[in-house]
């Protein structure tokens, strides 16, 4: 009964996805989808085939957002461009020695309990003790008006008109020594897992190369690649291989933890 429900779900989206696009092809008009996470946005790449005649465009907000919506239409056709409906809202304590420490967990648990769908939340991005939430404009008013707790702390919330302010991943650059640049091969080195256990992410559905879905874990990985493993982090390849003596292949990664 479960398998039935996940699987109408399913199509109901790619449905949803159809109806978008062909709705911006028929009437000229930017649509747009609900924020996106990366079972979704594989849903729609397994759909792009028949969507393309449309034009379409990701963005989460800001570069190397892992939820995103999706607009279809393109500038070229409609003869105009539009922004995509996302708002940043920095939420802070309002007094920061008495503040908890917070954790993405705790705030996605306070906007959560607001009563608001996640498909109407993007990336929150944490740093100390306060976080920048991207969202749907039209939700941001009432998130600002509504939440003033998280845990145990009292906050204020604010737009956030310059996203300079949100704190950058700092990768770790690290060199990896491997046999090969198959992607289970690199993702084993990066985590320091069995080969089993990197098969075995491939095998659930957990891996996703540049925001697809990968089950092809013999795939050969290329630079500037992004791989992002349920559970464990993502990483990119950011050079060319080099061969050392004994025939093994030396990379650099930038890992995000």
């Amino acid at each position: 009964m479960e398998k039935n429900s996940d699987e109408k779900e399913i199509q109901q989206l790619k449905n949803r996805f159809h109806d978008l696009a062909d709705k911006s092809f028929r009437q000229g008009v930017y649509t747009f989808t609900g924020f996106l996470g990366l079972s979704e946005q594989d849903l729609f790449w397994q759909e792009e085939k028949g969507l393309k005649y449309a034009g379409y465009r990701l963005n989460g907000g800001y570069e190397g957002a892992e939820r995103v919506l999706i607009r279809f239409g393109s500038p070229e056709e409609l003869g105009y461009e539009t922004e995509f409906p996302i708002a940043c809202i920095r939420i802070a304590p309002l007094a920061r020695k008495f503040a908890d420490e917070l954790s993405h967990r705790d705030f996605l648990g306070a906007l959560m309990n607001l009563g608001i769908e996640r498909s109407t939340m993007g990336d929150i991005k944490v740093a100390d003790d306060e976080a920048f939430l991207f969202c749907l404009d039209s939700i941001s008013d009432f998130i600002c008006g509504n939440l003033a707790q998280v845990k145990h702390t009292s906050v204020k919330c604010s737009i956030a008109e310059d996203i300079g302010q949100l704190p950058k991943e700092e990768p770790v650059s690290v060199n990896l020594h491997v046999p090969s640049l198959r992607a289970d091969a690199v993702l084993a080195r990066v985590y320091d897992l069995s080969r089993e256990k990197s098969i075995a992410l491939f095998q659930a559905g957990k891996v996703y190369i540049n925001g697809r879905r990968c089950e092809n874990n013999s795939r050969q990985l290329k630079a500037g690649e992004t791989v992002n493993a349920r559970g464990f982090g993502k990483f990119t390849l950011s050079g060319e291989p080099r061969e050392t003596r004994k025939g093994r292949l030396t990379v650099e990664a930038e890992v995000f933890r």
